[in-house]
């Protein structure tokens, strides 16, 4: 595929194409007899004006090889095809098989660009040796290097560099709380070698900083890196500025979107006011594409050594696990002047699995040793103050209408921190079955649904117990009509329910007498038309904003429950009562109109019951805890409200408030109150509000509970988060979070975070304080991040704040 061949009239000397010549032996000899004879008897003449001269070389053919298709990160300006070479310069003489660029010179093939003040360049061996501004760049790795003086071969893709710099890019994806950055790692040192893919750094550094004053070097005597693949130091020292921070004699990381590499952890080391100083260890270990592990051995000089292991594994498609294990061997806080022993172990796995013919299985399960252990050593206030194990297994499949799981299920719930003071449920196994509502006959609005369940379960307490495997079956149809009448809607429905169970308790004793319950169930629920009008809407709402009233009815009539003090509590199934009730509601709503968008930026509902049974068939009352007045609860209160209410017969519950406000995206409000007429108070009383607008976010939450003792002890807490910035945005960020109990005069928690981000590294500082039960405890935290490698030191991804 031969160009014009070349005339011999040295006058076109400046312009001169020479022709990429086919792969055949004769086709070659015959170019190159043609360039002697234009080129010996004068060299090059330069060029007086316009563009540097140039002209394409066909490259020595070798053995045939396939080669994939090219993924270039940089785009050749010039596209070479593989069996060609572009060369370029504005004075040029050739001396054998020796082409010798001056000026502005310039050779490129379809992987590579070398440029310099002088190139000589062998057609035989293509081998280029480049002097005086040196740049090379690599189209496919996209790095780029810049050296005094280089020695290179295009064919083998290998060649030494002299006083060198370069940048490489990187591959790496942004995670969650890790510093990013898209600047490319940059490499400088006396000199360096490219083998194939790899590059050799011989007495420099590497960093990811703007030039050319880093935040951050790490400098040693070699380097090993494969760009897009990983990085190797070897007896390196990484130096923050102009101070060396810690010493390697290896150190390791993957350049890889999914980097996967047994290796050593950083170190950490810290202070606890409780557990005293600590220092610690971890090693990651990559068993194979699928599976993967990693230990962590700390030392506390007051709390004895923790271990803790984490187990991943993806075994095909489908299917994945995680499994956890922390554990404190001898281990012991100090409180006051004592060290109290409070050792043990927190354990969890979870995973999933698509088993096919649209089978799902679903498994979490969760260990803790003692409720001490966990409020002496967990780093979240939520886990401190959680009372409750869960550990739960399931395989389900839905169709149609239907849906049928198998259920494995253990509930340890701590009612204090003495030893075995727990209640334990367990259901090994369950089978439910149920159907949502689907229509009987087409022309009938009659719809037709059920819940059903049966297993074998057990319940352990203090003082007593159920057999190991004691039976409850349970079957739930019910029968809806929805009949409508111009805006008025009428929706009945009736159910049955039979539930069998192989005990049954009397006072707080579990007896081997097995008991039926038979209950039905009427339910009617009025549906009254809604009154609407849109208004004109301030213009920081909207065009238009339409108030909607909606009230509503819905009366339920239960019987059939006569032995409510008798069942055994398993689950919500056991608070199923006799109730006799209306609800009345009435919900506003204003809905706001923006441009072709309509978004319910308010809504407030009120509520109240009606109970015309007052004891709800004798379940509400203190004849089952032998006082006057206890706690009670029912399925028709917790459908109300989630604080508890029931401390004796009543005819008619608190009035229940529900506020949203959400007036533009970023902005929203919740507050909810209950009003008991009863006690002529606001006993509950919650609201939460979040806020961000640009850079800032605000999350604040109180809450207060002011009722009868015997339902629930008072509280009165705010909670608060607010920060200013994120994990990556430059300069200081700052973020606060707390949680104050007004009712003790404490902060039971609050959390601190300062943190500097640079363009290529971060620095953070974290207060943490604990005050609840016997724990007072002070925690510093420390941390520095590098952009897009990981963080040093003693502050944890998952305890920090962004």
């Amino acid at each position: 595929m031969a160009r014009d061949t070349p005339s011999c009239d040295s006058s076109h000397a400046v312009s001169n194409i020479f022709a990429a010549f086919c792969h055949g032996n004769s086709a070659r000899s015959l170019a190159k007899l043609a360039l002697v004879a234009c080129l010996l008897p004068a060299p090059f003449a330069p060029a007086q004006e316009g563009p540097a001269p140039e002209f394409s070389l066909s490259r020595p053919s070798g053995p045939a090889r396939p080669r994939p298709p090219r993924k270039y990160k940089v785009q050749p300006p010039n596209h070479v095809p593989d069996d060609e070479l572009l060369i370029r310069s504005i004075a040029q003489t050739k001396e054998g098989p020796w082409y010798r660029l001056r000026g502005m010179a310039q050779v490129e093939t379809s992987t590579v660009l070398i440029r310099a003040d002088e190139i000589d360049y062998n057609e035989d061996t293509e081998y280029a040796e480049a002097r005086g501004h040196v740049y090379l760049q690599h189209f496919e790795g996209g790095e780029e290097l810049w050296a005094e003086r280089a020695e290179y071969n295009l064919a083998e893709e290998t060649g030494k560099f002299y006083q060198v710099r370069g940048s490489a890019p990187l591959a790496l994806p942004t995670r969650p709380h890790l510093l990013s950055s898209s600047s490319p790692f940059h490499f400088e040192g006396k000199w360096a070698e490219r083998l194939k893919e790899k590059y050799l750094v011989h007495d420099g550094f590497i960093t990811d900083c703007r030039m050319p004053t880093p935040w951050w070097t790490l400098r040693g005597p070699l380097f090993d890196v494969i760009p897009g693949d990983r990085a190797i130091a070897y007896r390196s020292v990484f130096w923050l500025r102009r101070v060396p921070i810690f010493y390697a004699p290896f150190f390791y990381k993957s350049l890889q979107r999914q980097p996967r590499r047994s290796g050593f952890l950083t170190p950490n080391i810290g202070n606890s006011s409780r557990r005293g100083k600590m220092v610690g260890l971890g090693y990651f270990w990559a068993i194979n594409r699928s599976y993967d592990a990693t230990y962590r051995v700390q030392y506390f000089t007051q709390s004895g050594v923790a271990h803790t292991v984490d187990f991943r594994g993806k075994p095909r498609e489908g299917t994945d696990f995680n499994a956890y294990l922390y554990g404190v061997s001898n281990g012991g806080v100090k409180v006051g002047d004592t060290i109290q022993k409070m050792g043990g172990m927190v354990a969890s796995a979870e995973g999933r699995s698509d088993l096919g013919g649209g089978f799902h299985a679903r498994a979490e399960v969760n260990y803790l040793s003692s409720f001490a252990f966990r409020q002496a050593f967990t780093e979240t206030f939520s886990e401190a103050v959680s009372s409750e194990v869960h550990s739960l297994g399931s395989v389900s499949r839905d169709w149609s209408t239907y849906s049928l799981d198998f259920v494995l299920q253990r509930l340890e719930n701590f009612q204090s921190t003495t030893l075995n003071d727990t209640i334990v449920i367990r259901k090994l196994p369950e089978v439910e079955f149920s159907s949502r509502d689907h229509r009987l006959w087409r022309n009938l609005p009659i719809w037709f649904s059920w819940e059903s369940s049966g297993g074998l379960l057990y319940r352990k307490q203090i003082g007593s117990q159920t057999r190991n495997f004691l039976e409850r079956l349970d079957f739930y149809p019910r029968l809806t009509a929805v009949l409508h009448w111009k805006d008025f809607g009428l929706v009945p429905s009736f159910a049955i329910r039979e539930t069998h169970y192989g005990e049954s308790q009397e006072g707080s004793r579990f007896v081997g007498q097995n008991i039926n319950r038979s209950a039905r169930e009427l339910d009617v629920a009025l549906m009254l038309p809604s009154l609407a009008r849109v208004y004109d809407s301030p213009k920081w709402l909207g065009d238009k904003i339409k108030h909607v009233i909606e009230p509503g009815a819905d009366y339920r009539y239960v019987t059939g429950v006569d032995d409510f003090d008798r069942l055994i509590r398993f689950d919500e199934t056991e608070l199923y009562s006799n109730t006799n009730q209306l609800e009345i509601s009435l919900t506003n709503r204003i809905y706001a109109k923006r441009g072709d968008s309509v978004q319910e930026v308010l809504s407030w509902q009120l509520k109240q019951d009606r109970y015309f049974d007052p004891t709800f068939g004798g379940a509400v009352g203190g004849a089952w805890c032998g006082q006057p007045e206890c706690r009670n609860v029912v399925l028709s209160s917790i459908e109300l409200s989630p604080y508890a209410f029931l401390d004796g017969p009543r005819h008619y519950s608190p009035v229940v408030s529900i506020l949203r406000v959400n007036p533009k995206p970023g902005f929203g409000i919740e507050w909810r109150s209950d009003y008991d007429p009863l006690r002529s108070k606001v006993v509950d009383n919650s609201m939460t509000a979040d806020a961000r607008f640009g850079l800032y976010y605000v999350s604040i939450g109180h809450n207060s509970l002011r009722t009868d003792p015997a339902l629930a002890p008072n509280a009165n807490q705010f909670r608060g988060v607010f920060m200013i910035g994120n994990e990556n945005r430059r300069g200081w960020n700052v973020a606060f979070s707390t949680i104050y109990d007004f009712r003790i005069g404490a902060m039971q928690f609050a959390t601190t975070q300062v943190t500097y981000n640079t363009d290529c590294c971060g620095f953070s500082v974290q207060y943490h304080r604990f005050s609840f039960g016997t724990r007072n405890e002070n925690q510093f935290r420390v941390s520095f991040v590098v952009a897009n490698i990981g963080s040093f030191g003693t502050l944890k991804k998952q305890e920090r704040l962004f």
